[in-house]
């Protein structure tokens, strides 16, 4: 069976240690296609590197992604099958910013509730979110709130 999934990477020139590359993933809304995609995304951004990344890098980068694409698919875009998701990668020297966006209207991510908190630790919500909140460097949204940007290191 053919993949669905179809990376684009793209370098910037001339190909030194401090370029830039930058990945593209487009996917359809199928938390089925998760995992490949983590594993396409995971090798991808580490590519060539020497030592290879830490066995908890590799990991706290395969947790937040596939948390942000199952949040996407299933919040943002409620599981349509006709909508998308996109993530986006930009790969420096020491560092690896990753960036998932779905076609959802957004959610305030300051409204999501504490999932530690007494009143919260039965309800569903905000579980993924505090997760890749705990294993990445920097974590962003844009305004809308359709996309979160994840820092994490390349080592």
């Amino acid at each position: 069976m053919a993949s669905a999934l179809c990376l684009c990477v793209r370098r910037s020139l001339p190909a030194e240690p401090s370029s830039r590359v930058f990945l593209s993933l487009d996917m359809p809304s199928d938390v089925g296609l998760v995992e490949e995609a983590v594993e396409l995304l995971n090798r991808h951004c580490f590519a060539g590197r020497t030592p290879p990344p830490s066995a908890r890098t590799q990991f706290r980068l395969r947790v937040a992604l596939a948390e942000a694409l199952a949040n996407a698919i299933q919040f943002g875009n409620q599981s349509d099958p006709a909508k998308r998701v996109r993530i986006i990668a930009e790969l420096i020297s020491d560092e690896i910013r990753l960036g998932v966006s779905d076609q959802g209207v957004g959610f305030d991510p300051s409204r999501v509730p504490e999932p530690t908190s007494p009143e919260s630790l039965e309800g569903e919500c905000g579980r993924g979110l505090f997760l890749i909140r705990h294993l990445v460097d920097r974590l962003e949204f844009n305004d809308q709130g359709n996309t979160i940007w994840m820092t994490l290191p390349r080592s």
